[in-house]
C-alpha cells in the first residue's frame, strides 16, 4: 500500500512540474504573443486591442498557472486559441485515434518481437537469429521520424511504423531472457526426459520469465506512446501527434499544456506498472 501511495505522490509532483516547464517552453518560445489575427488590414486599432486583451492572462507565466490549476480542479481544460475549440472536445476526438494506433502498433510489435524470439532461443538455428538480429539492430538504429518519412514517401499505413519501431526492443529483450531461461537445470533437465520444444516453453520457461516480460509490456506501452506523437504528425494520423504539432504551431499554450500532462501521465502511469510488476533488465542488454 505504501509503494502505491509513493507512487502516486511522484505522478501528482512530476505532473504538475511537466506543466509549469511545458508552459514555460511555451511562453519563452520565440514569437509567443503574436497572434496572426492582427495582421488582418480589415481590423481596427479597437479590434485589435480587444485580441490583445483577450490572451492578457499569458502574459503572465504564474498567473497562467495558478489560473489553469483552478479551472483544472473544477474539469474545465481550457479553450484552445488557435483551433477555437474547447480543449476536452479536442481531446476526446483524437485521444482515441491515438489510442488505436498505440494498440495497434504493440500488437504488432510483440506478437513480430515475441514470435522470432523464441524462434531464436529454442530453434538454434544460426540463421534465424542472425536475420532476426540485423532486422531488430537496423530497425534500433532508424529514427521514428525517419522510419514515418519512409512510410509517406511508399505511401503505407502510419500505423505499422509504430510497430516496427516497439519490435526490436521487444525482441532484443526477449530473445536475451528466454537464451538464459534455456539453460537453467530444470529446463536442461525437462528437455533430456523427452519434453517437447512447445512444453518446455508453457511449462517450464514462461512461468518463469513472466514477471519481467509483464515489466516489459509496462515500459512498451510508454515507448509506443511516445512514438505516437512523431509519428502522427508526419503520418498525418487524426491523434493527439497531429493536435499536439498544430499547438505548436500556433504556439496554443492551453492545448500543449494539456498535452504535456497527458503525455507525462501515461508515461508515468506505465512506467509505475512496470516497476510494480517487477524490475527488468536492461532494454539495451546484448
Amino acid at each position: 500500500m505504501s509503494r502505491l501511495v509513493k507512487h502516486a505522490a511522484r505522478i501528482l509532483i512530476i505532473l504538475l512540474l511537466g506543466g509549469f516547464c511545458g508552459a514555460t517552453l511555451v511562453r519563452l518560445a520565440p514569437g509567443f504573443g503574436v497572434d496572426e489575427e492582427e495582421l488582418d488590414s480589415r481590423l481596427n486599432q479597437e479590434s485589435i486591442q480587444a485580441l490583445r486583451q483577450s490572451h492578457a492572462r499569458h502574459e503572465s507565466l504564474g498567473g497562467f498557472y495558478i489560473h489553469y490549476l483552478g479551472r483544472l480542479i473544477k474539469g474545465d481544460l481550457g479553450t484552445s486559441r488557435s483551433l477555437q475549440q474547447p480543449v476536452t472536445q479536442l481531446l476526446a476526438q483524437r485521444f482515441p485515434e491515438t489510442l488505436k494506433s498505440v494498440g495497434f502498433g504493440l500488437a504488432l510489435g510483440w506478437t513480430l518481437g515475441l514470435a522470432l524470439a523464441i524462434a531464436s532461443a529454442l530453434s538454434r538455428n544460426w540463421f534465424v537469429d542472425l536475420f532476426s538480429s540485423v532486422l531488430a539492430g537496423a530497425l534500433l538504429c532508424m529514427p521514428a521520424a525517419v522510419l514515418a518519412l519512409l512510410f509517406v514517401i511508399a505511401r503505407a499505413p502510419g500505423r505499422l511504423v509504430l510497430g516496427l519501431i516497439v519490435f526490436p526492443k521487444i525482441f532484443r529483450y526477449a530473445r536475451n531472457l528466454l537464451i538464459r531461461s534455456v539453460a537453467m537445470p530444470h529446463v536442461l533437465t525437462a528437455r533430456a526426459k523427452g519434453a517437447g520444444g512447445f512444453r518446455t516453453l508453457l511449462w517450464h520457461i514462461l512461468p518463469v520469465t513472466a514477471p519481467q516480460l509483464l515489466a516489459l509490456a509496462g515500459v512498451s506501452v510508454s515507448m509506443a506512446f511516445a512514438a505516437s506523437i512523431p509519428v502522427e504528425a508526419l503520418c498525418d494520423l487524426p491523434g493527439i501527434g497531429q493536435l499536439a504539432w498544430k499547438a505548436a504551431l500556433g504556439r496554443d499554450m492551453e492545448l500543449l499544456v494539456n498535452l504535456t500532462l497527458i503525455v507525462t501521465g501515461v508515461t508515468l502511469l506505465a512506467n509505475s506498472a512496470a516497476d510494480l510488476l517487477g524490475s527488468p533488465s536492461r532494454m539495451g542488454e546484448s
